[in-house]
């Protein structure tokens, strides 16, 4: 039996086929009730394998261990996320405060639409979180709220152009992840339009003074 412990992320079987991509998707469905039920203290492959109604053997050809299937289930949140994200931050036909205000908000909600999944996966995050690959991802999200900003403020000395990143990344990792544990979405909803206006007002009043 491959090694729970064990920190290989990359090194599995990629589906090639229909049949094989449903089972890889009905792995990480069954993976995401396990984790939601029972915790990340409580997350095996046997119980990940039984839920799914397959054997530990098809888990292992597409996830070496635990903490690949774990990372996996990260993985694929923070992708959709910054799909989300970038597809808002980018889009050319919206002022760039107009675009963070609606980052903002949107991001928190979805962090509190998925809040039991986000807990577990939190919790489960020194089985993989010192890895390239979660190095990589997390970088990728900065790069892309590097760029919003090099947008935004565009003449901004270098030390203003860390600052602003600096805050928005403690928002989307920190701030927002402190809201949605705290407040009921109605709640969710007051606090993301407030931290949108303050953010949108720091980065208004950045952009006047640099313009």
């Amino acid at each position: 039996m491959p090694d729970e412990k064990n920190t290989v992320l990359s090194k599995r079987r990629r589906p090639k086929q229909a049949r094989s991509t449903q089972l890889v998707e009905d792995i990480l469905t069954a993976a995401a009730h396990v984790l939601r039920e029972q915790g990340a203290h409580r997350f095996t492959t046997a119980r990940v394998a039984e839920r799914a109604g397959v054997s530990i053997g098809s888990v292992y050809q597409y996830f070496p261990n635990k903490n690949a299937l774990l990372f996996r289930l990260q993985s694929d949140e923070w992708v959709q996320t910054s799909t989300v994200l970038r597809s808002i931050l980018q889009d050319p036909t919206q002022p760039p405060l107009d675009r963070l205000r609606t980052a903002i908000r949107t991001f928190v909600r979805s962090e509190k639409a998925e809040t039991d999944l986000r807990k577990a996966l939190s919790q489960a995050a020194p089985l993989y979180g010192d890895t390239a690959e979660a190095r990589q991802l997390l970088a990728d999200g900065h790069a892309m709220v590097g760029s919003f900003v090099e947008e935004m403020l565009a003449n901004a000395p270098p030390e203003k152009h860390r600052l602003a990143v600096g805050i928005l990344a403690i928002f989307f990792e920190k701030i927002a992840e402190s809201i949605c544990d705290r407040a009921d979405t109605e709640g969710v909803n007051l606090y993301s339009e407030a931290m949108a206006d303050m953010i949108c007002g720091y980065f208004s009043k950045l952009h006047s003074e640099i313009s």
